[in-house]
């Protein structure tokens, strides 16, 4: 299956929902006022963001009129290629840097998807034919450290872990140091899930950030944040905060096959004006996608 098709297939929640309204809109009629503002309100109820939607419709008015465009199939031509445009990253804030070993943290509030994203990562990258190690820095949950100890197993990946409620910093400064001395490749640091009202938790993430820079020059290399497109609109204030704590090289969206409002990838992009990395559209070790902004918006309205 192509990776268009794929990508079909696991957003189909969205292109009942979402995504259906909008071809709906693009089936038949002709082009009016009226046609726009349901266009604009269609993109809205899809979490698409205000300001968005409000740019794109705007854009496609101006095109339509000095393009003297008659037919609704044009105009989803464009509205392709503005979503498209709009979505296109800085790819480098994405890619693995040359260091050995190159340092990535996962962060994101709770129930995101972050250890299963941590694990997905190593799971990517041994495939590329890198040495991997996943370090367990939720040190609050038991439960946290037991599965990403199960996914290392199944992916065949080492892992450092010290035991429950032990300093999330100086479990990172031991991984790093075990991970130099046996040249490991990259090293994956899964963090507690943590809500950005609770300072002294922010706090912590601060101090591991500033540890991992100590043991190796230049890391993290990559801080990854994980959203769950589930949440809608209610995850971006504290995806904002993290973004304040810790700088965060890009994103990576969770769950994207179990909402019905695909709109949210624009209203992240808008929001947070990160680029984003990854798109997580299941359980399954290669369920996580390098994002391409083309084929997202293809497999999404087309």
């Amino acid at each position: 299956m192509s990776v268009v098709g794929k990508l079909r297939d696991r957003l189909e929640k969205s292109r009942q929902g979402f995504a259906g309204h909008l071809r709906n809109l693009f089936s038949g009629g002709g082009i009016s006022d009226e046609f726009f503002e349901e266009l604009e309100e269609t993109l809205i109820l899809g979490d698409a963001g205000a300001e968005t939607t409000l740019q794109v419709v705007d854009n496609l008015r101006q095109r339509a009129r000095e393009e003297n465009i008659k037919d609704v199939s044009q105009i989803k031509e464009m509205l392709v290629e503005e979503l498209t445009s709009f979505l296109d990253n800085e790819a480098k804030s994405c890619e693995l840097p040359a260091s050995s070993p190159a340092v990535v943290l996962v962060v994101g509030v709770n129930g995101s998807g972050k250890t299963t994203t941590a694990a997905k990562l190593a799971y990517r990258w041994k495939q590329e034919g890198k040495n991997v190690m996943l370090v367990a820095g939720d040190t609050f949950r038991a439960a946290a450290i037991e599965q990403l100890e199960e996914w290392a197993s199944r992916i065949g990946v080492e892992v450092i872990k010290q035991q429950q409620g032990s300093d999330p910093s100086a479990v990172f400064y031991d991984a790093l140091q075990a991970a130099r001395s046996r040249k490991i490749d990259v090293v994956i640091g899964d963090t507690a899930g943590r809500l950005h009202t609770r300072t002294n938790l922010m706090d912590e993430l601060k101090k591991v950030y500033r540890v991992t820079g100590k043991v190796i020059e230049g890391a993290p290399h990559l801080v990854y944040l994980v959203v769950d497109a589930t949440t809608g609109q209610n995850g971006l204030a504290q995806a904002d905060k993290f973004n304040e704590a810790v700088p965060v090289s890009g994103l990576i969206l969770t769950k994207l096959d179990g909402t019905a409002k695909g709109g949210v990838v624009l209203s992240i992009k808008e929001k947070l004006g990160l680029p984003l990395c990854y798109l997580g559209l299941g359980e399954s070790f290669d369920d996580l996608h390098s994002f391409n902004p083309q084929s997202f918006v293809e497999a999404l309205l087309e």
